[in-house]
């Protein structure tokens, strides 16, 4: 099985019956990004909209770095991340951890949305490869290094070491072929846009297959999910931010995707970009006016469940559009919930719920 270096709700409606099939999930994906860029203008880029990509950036660096074992909470991070200052009693390796994740991702999210450099038309190429695993690891290899490296194995550079199997069976191949072999999995991550079949399928086998390769020593799991990110954002995709609550499902589905089922793998990374974009993009770029879909209202004090039923009982003012989505405003939302504490109502975080 591949060695990896994954409290929020998915905002991805269920139905009465459960769980969304993995074709309505990439159908409500498509859309979502439709309305992304017909109404909303598309991603924009961080210097544009720095506060929407700060906010992923923190999530995306705790999240990431937790799955491999990090034990920073959220509130150390976003104070490690945007005060400079190392609150706790954490190893200093932990520290450096999120640092290098976080500097990497900076540079991620700006350069797949503002390149400095031509590519030739290229999603990646492999001084990204390696220039992105430098970011992430540096900082945390000049105070704890991995103990087996040697002097040429460090932070952007291949390793010399075959590795035994993992948990599983899954064989990393010899050091000897990572190079060429990494070549070979850029043609297939750069052939993703004329790629048949969805999208998050071929993200999938690029992302399953890199982890395969493990061509670093160290660090092969968060650069995975940092090259994902990275070609998601130029295929105009918000990023795949895997909660650490789901890391036991992520890693189920490498171990399934290991095993040529790539589905599981494909949907959870549906799944969050359809998060993010609800979450993080669509109510910044939206303001309080425009009206978006309810998933991208819903708050602590407000389910989009609950939403949807003051929707269609009249008591929060929407539009169903010819898709079948309700749509609203934030600025229509605190409307209702004004209203709500005039008349009494009781929280509407418990009306309708299934969890």
């Amino acid at each position: 099985m591949v060695q990896l270096d994954v409290p929020q709700r998915s905002n991805i409606p269920r139905s009465r019956r459960g769980r969304p099939s993995r074709e309505q999930v990439y159908e409500r994906l498509d859309a979502a990004i439709a309305e992304v860029r017909e109404r909303l203008g598309g991603l924009p880029t961080p210097a544009e909209a720095r506060a929407i990509w700060d906010e992923l950036w923190v999530h995306e660096a705790h999240n990431s770095t937790a799955i491999e074992g990090n034990t920073l909470v959220l509130a150390e991070v976003e104070q490690l991340l945007l005060e400079g200052r190392a609150v706790g009693d954490k190893q200093l390796a932990e520290y450096m951890e999120v640092k290098g994740y976080a500097d990497a991702a900076r540079w991620v999210y700006r350069e797949a949305l503002e390149p400095t450099v031509e590519s030739d038309g290229e999603l990646l190429t492999l001084t990204e490869v390696r220039h992105v695993h430098r970011l992430a690891m540096t900082p945390v290899w000049e105070v704890s290094p991995h103990p087996d490296a040697l002097p040429e194995e460090g932070p952007g550079n291949f390793r010399k070491h075959d590795i035994q199997p993992f948990a599983g069976g899954m064989r990393p191949p010899s050091f000897a072929l990572v190079e060429p072999m990494l070549r070979d999995w850029l043609d297939l991550v750069n052939a993703i846009p004329e790629a048949t079949g969805h999208p998050m399928e071929r993200l999938a086998e690029t992302h399953v297959r890199f982890e395969q390769l493990h061509p670093f020593l160290d660090g092969n799991g968060r650069a995975g999910r940092l090259l994902l990110n990275l070609t998601l954002a130029r295929l105009g995709y918000a990023p795949a931010i895997i909660q650490k609550r789901e890391r036991s499902r992520y890693l189920q589905a490498l171990r399934r995707a290991d095993a040529r089922n790539l589905g599981p793998l494909a949907e959870l990374i549906a799944r969050t970009v359809l998060d993010n974009l609800y979450r993080f993009v669509v109510p910044a770029l939206a303001g309080p006016a425009r009206l978006v879909p309810l998933a991208a209202l819903e708050t602590e004090a407000v389910s989009r469940i609950a939403l949807r039923n003051a929707a269609q009982r009249g008591r929060l003012r929407a539009q169903r559009g010819a898709d079948g989505q309700w749509r609203s405003s934030r600025a229509w939302v605190d409307e209702y919930l004004a209203n709500r504490h005039k008349r009494g109502l009781p929280s509407t975080r418990s009306q309708g719920e299934h969890r």
